[in-house]
């Protein structure tokens, strides 16, 4: 299994597109932090570009990289393996290699500039959506044989997570207006976590006073010990499910 995940990482470390997009996010990164003049704005700024351009570039990457490795999933699963190691191991060096990329290109640049609360929580988001979207890549892979399809079902996934869950959130809170949803909001974030990622980095950044009566509810629940535990427990769940389903299906999958 180590030798499967050492193989997987030394292999997508070595690929130019990991390379453009790690070198894509460190020349981003220090060139937001050069201009403005306050780390908590460069933060700011910065958490567009992780909220968007991360999720998209893994969940793609991670499904071409699935549909291309076919033939070594096939030449492994020949061997006296478990298909659950197999799946497990391509899983945690897609999940390493691109953390580590993550890391180089956001990481670094935020320790040297914001070395703080704020700047170690974004990271730690930004390397949890990474590995998210690698999970819900290998469950889309998993599901459809077709790679077309397959990359066709990540980008709309990326769509809906990014852009529509958004606007299907805001289409509830104008037709039910005259109710109070506020509470109930919170439990509809945890089902998207890039808007539970962006809330809980823009409640380190102390913007949420901005954002009205909701974001003091939101302060009052994810400011507090259980709701930083029932956020991170919500981020780990959706690591987890998409990789036990996309484990449980690989397993009785006729390759």
């Amino acid at each position: 299994m180590k030798k499967i995940i050492k193989y997987v990482i030394f292999d997508i470390l070595r690929n130019r597109i990991v390379l453009v997009y790690t070198l894509f996010l460190l020349a981003s990164s220090f060139t937001v932090f050069s201009l403005e003049d306050s780390g908590s704005k460069g933060l700011l700024s910065l958490l567009s570009i992780i909220l968007i351009v991360v999720p998209l570039v893994n969940i793609i990457f991670s499904t071409i990289y699935v549909y291309n490795s076919a033939e070594f999933v096939e030449l492994l699963v020949s061997q006296p393996l478990k298909r659950k190691a197999i799946w497990l191991s391509l899983f945690s060096g897609l999940a390493s290699s691109l953390a580590i990329a993550f890391f180089i290109g956001v990481g670094i640049p935020v320790l040297i500039y914001q070395a703080n609360i704020i700047g170690f929580t974004m990271i730690a988001v930004g390397i949890t959506l990474s590995i998210i979207f690698v999970a819900i890549a290998m469950l889309a892979t998993v599901r459809t044989r077709d790679k077309a399809k397959g990359i066709g079902v990540a980008i709309m996934l990326w769509l809906y997570f990014s852009l529509l869950f958004d606007g299907f959130v805001l289409f509830l809170l104008f037709q039910f207006a005259d109710y109070p949803l506020d509470k109930l909001m919170i439990g509809v974030t945890a089902l998207n976590p890039i808007d539970l990622g962006r809330i809980l980095i823009l409640l380190q950044l102390e913007v949420s006073a901005m954002m009205g009566y909701t974001g003091a509810v939101f302060k009052d629940f994810f400011g507090t010990a259980i709701g930083l535990a029932s956020s991170a427990g919500a981020l780990l769940l959706w690591i987890a499910l998409p990789l036990w389903f996309s484990t449980k299906l690989f397993n009785s999958k006729d390759l």
